[in-house]
């Protein structure tokens, strides 16, 4: 059975006891005290423009949750309800989130000249989902490298395409925001309807796609394409990442253009490149970024379902991206295929996979399951919506995927508050809220006799 780390940190003393936290628990609280700093200045009138002093409590934590938990969904139009403060705010809440607010705490002690020491590096460890603590500080200068390199690029790009239809800038300002919003995986976008208007523009889609796989494989994986640089050194995780990450890709690209061939509502008014561009670009932007060039809402429900699915599954582990991720789903389908081959170990490419992992991996899926189910039942009590729109809904915030199905300007007061929950379960992960819930309770050493029951 797949056991939890029982490190605890010393943080802070209570009436003279030093009270541990597991790192879970800090995780948690440090996106909580981001989030309600980010809703505290979203709040504020000078985030808002027009008439707008401000957004309401429930909105401003809403946007905040989103933005911080890197989803992309939106009560309000970002373009035009915030002024550049707000805008500005959000990337900020968006750049700490995607690289995680422990990478960018420890990144600052650096430049300050601080050592840091073994709390920060356990924080680090669970911060980035690593194995081990060695070398965790330089992966956090690497992981920093990365992000600029790629977001300074993907900007410029943008920047000289927009430059043709807006002033110089203004593109400049769109491609640092649209940069900064798809390597995070957050899907933010400054127009009314995201990136619809460049539905069939090759610079566009292949810029704003590159930019959030390359966050959506995440760093662990760049980093080991580049110092490897052959498929046979990479390691298993890099492998099942690259492998399962494009199959998914190519079979989400056709099953989109088939299933929305004809639909006039989306791909049948266009002609057929800009139906490849459209299909190509829902079908890899779905388990990652909240980017659309189509109306999500005006979708087959084939197409919705199959979406559903993979904003489930996500993006890889140590990502910008949310979801149960690429290598649960891979080690859970491995594991089936065990089971029915009557095998006795989970092996791929000639690896043998531990028993810890496929429990691991399980139980996250399992809680994800319960996590969703939750929510997804309460907001059916809250909300009048057709249960496929409700279900699409709760999915895309718990994957931080961002896309919406023409739901989240629409929720009630109570719907937002329960989305809100739900994109900070999935940024956090359900098994690390679940750590941080049951970190208290120790496990018993009391092993009991083993009796079998009927299943299946």
């Amino acid at each position: 059975m797949y056991r939890r780390e029982k490190t605890t940190v010393k943080l802070f003393k209570k009436k003279g006891k030093i009270i541990k936290l597991h790192p879970a628990q800090i995780l948690v609280i440090g996106f909580a005290i981001l989030i309600l700093l980010g809703t505290f200045l979203l709040m504020l009138p000078i985030s808002t423009s027009g008439e707008r002093h401000g957004l309401s409590m429930i909105d401003a934590l809403f946007e905040a949750t989103s933005a911080v938990c890197v989803t992309g969904l939106a009560v309000v139009d970002t373009g035009t309800t915030f002024t550049v403060f707000g805008q500005i705010v959000l990337l900020f809440l968006i750049q700490i989130g995607g690289s995680g607010f422990m990478t960018l705490g420890v990144f600052m002690f650096i430049i300050l000249g601080k050592k840091i020491g073994m709390k920060e590096r356990l924080l680090l460890q669970d911060s980035l989902n690593l194995f081990t603590l060695s070398g965790v500080v330089k992966l956090v200068l690497k992981i920093i490298s990365i992000t600029l390199i790629v977001e300074i690029a993907g900007a410029i790009i943008l920047a000289v395409r927009w430059a043709h239809e807006m002033t110089w800038g203004k593109a400049a300002y769109y491609g640092v925001f649209h940069s900064v919003s798809a390597f995070n995986n957050a899907g933010f976008g400054l127009e009314p309807d995201n990136l619809s208007k460049w539905v069939g523009d090759p610079a566009i889609n292949l810029v704003i796609t590159f930019l959030f796989i390359i966050g959506g494989i995440g760093y662990t994986v760049i980093l080991d394409i580049w110092q490897k640089k052959s498929w046979r050194k990479l390691t298993l995780h890099s492998k099942i990442v690259l492998l399962f990450s494009l199959i998914l890709n190519i079979v989400a690209t056709l099953i989109i253009f088939a299933s929305e061939y004809h639909n006039s509502a989306t791909l049948g008014k266009l002609g057929l490149e800009d139906k490849v561009w459209a299909s190509y670009f829902q079908g890899v932007v779905t388990r990652t970024a909240g980017f659309n060039t189509i109306d999500i809402g005006q979708m087959t429900l084939p197409s919705q379902v199959f979406m559903m699915v993979l904003m489930f599954i996500g993006a890889s582990s140590g990502s910008t991206g949310g979801g149960i991720k690429v290598t649960t789903f891979v080690i859970i389908l491995l594991t089936l295929w065990t089971f029915l081959s009557n095998k006795g170990d989970v092996n791929i490419f000639k690896r043998r996979i531990s028993w810890q992992l496929v429990n691991k991996s399980l139980s996250i899926s399992v809680s994800a399951v319960i996590f969703i189910f939750i929510i997804f039942f309460l907001l059916t009590y809250t909300e009048h919506a057709s249960m496929e729109k409700i279900l699409f809904e709760t999915i895309s915030a718990f994957g931080t995927v961002g896309l919406s199905a023409g739901l989240t300007s629409h929720l009630s007061p109570a719907g937002r508050i329960l989305i809100t929950i739900m994109m900070f379960i999935g940024r956090i992960g359900p098994l690390t809220m679940a750590f941080a819930w049951m970190s208290k309770r120790n496990g018993t050493k009391i092993r009991y006799a083993e009796e079998k029951i009927l299943i299946g």
